[in-house]
């Protein structure tokens, strides 16, 4: 072996023939100062698919326009949702094949959020800057369930969003009895009917199928929402796109019941926020996906309480300490109930307060109950 001095050639070595590992830290800002952009943009966040967001910036005015963008790096872990208000930096033309680059989520007025279940502790943004909860159910084809409307409702006055139940296809079914169920509280409800060619708002979805809705219920759902950004949520089926494209003149794709499991086909994928045509500036309707779960996971117990106003006073005669749920002794709620003073409705009412508080415990009364039956036989 040659000596060192000669393996290179005549140059012996010197320090600069030491190869160095770069450091991994080494392409990192050595700063956290983030530029101020202050030439950015304002858009709100109309839809997201597959890490492009698309926005309107200039709302309302001659130069409103549609930009794409994505996300900056430092924003990666930040969940962007229809509703949000950011700044774009970059190509904001909204020209074809243009990108711009959103760099910052602004402070949110309300959020909407939603667990997959009762026990599940992440928590799911389904909306950002709503003022309206629009709860869709169908009169019947899918059936109604109260369950997923009280849960709405909590999730609604949890979020400080003013909740309003439309109830579709009442032409199929009379929905009284549902809602007797919400008589006592201060809810605005809208019923949908199918209507015939002479007084009815003609829908079409993109697949070509057409449907009819009464002109005066389109009517009093728009005067609702005027002026107001509304999310529109119901399982599928439930004819909520319909009642979208009836609003907004779009043609959102509508799907039909499956008559084995009585549930809905998704037709959507991801929230869009859509403007009603001759509504009032700021008018948005966010049009979600049908869910098939509304957990409350993030919801404490005593918020959950305050979503069931005609119940909440009864609590006054509990025992210190008292959770109110399906274990609860001596809970003041049953006197309260079993007097009248939640209505007609207050043993249902009850019941699904007690669902949302327990998760399904069992009830002890009710075991209590099943054994003295069984004595006496």
């Amino acid at each position: 072996m040659p000596p060192p001095e000669t393996r290179r050639g005549a140059r012996p070595w010197d320090e600069s023939d030491v190869r160095i590992r770069p450091n991994k830290k080494g392409t990192r800002p050595r700063t956290k100062e983030r530029p101020a952009h202050d030439d950015a943009v304002t858009g709100r966040i109309v839809t997201v698919d597959r890490g492009r967001y698309t926005a309107v910036v200039d709302e309302d005015t001659a130069d409103e326009r549609i930009v794409v963008a994505a996300r900056a790096r430092e924003l990666r872990r930040t969940p962007v949702v229809a509703g949000d208000l950011v700044s774009l930096v970059g190509d904001v033309s909204g020209g074809p094949d243009s990108l711009a680059r959103l760099v910052r989520v602004h402070e949110r007025r309300t959020v909407l959020r939603r667990s997959a279940d009762d026990t599940d502790p992440v928590e799911r943004v389904v909306v950002a800057n709503a003022d309206q909860l629009v709860i869709v159910v169908a009169a019947a084809n899918p059936e109604p369930r109260t369950g997923f409307i009280d849960r709405a409702l909590v999730a609604a006055y949890d979020a400080g969003i003013q909740p309003l139940l439309c109830v579709t296809k009442a032409d199929l079914k009379d929905p009284a009895g549902l809602l007797a169920n919400y008589d006592h509280l201060d809810l605005h409800i809208v019923i949908s009917r199918t209507a015939s060619d002479e007084d009815g708002v003609e829908t079409i979805s993109d697949s070509g199928a057409s449907a009819r809705l009464f002109q005066s219920a389109v009517a009093g759902l728009k005067a609702q929402l005027d002026g107001k950004v509304s999310v529109l949520l119901g399982h599928s089926g439930v004819g909520k796109s319909t009642m979208v494209n009836a609003l907004t003149g779009a043609n959102r794709a509508t799907g039909g019941v499956n008559a084995v499991t009585g549930r809905g086909r998704h037709t959507s994928s991801s929230a869009i926020a859509l403007k009603a045509g001759d509504s009032a500036p700021g008018t948005w309707i966010i049009d979600t996906p049908g869910i098939r779960s509304f957990g409350l996971a993030h919801v404490n117990a005593d918020r959950i309480l305050q979503a069931f106003p005609d119940l909440e006073p009864g609590t006054a005669d509990c025992e210190r300490g008292c959770r109110h749920d399906t274990r609860a002794v001596n809970c003041g709620l049953d006197p309260w109930v079993d007097g009248g003073q939640a209505g007609e409705a207050g043993p249902v009412r009850l019941a699904s307060l007690r669902r949302l508080l327990g998760a399904g415990a069992p009830d002890p009364r009710q075991h209590a109950q099943e054994a003295k039956e069984l004595g006496t036989q």
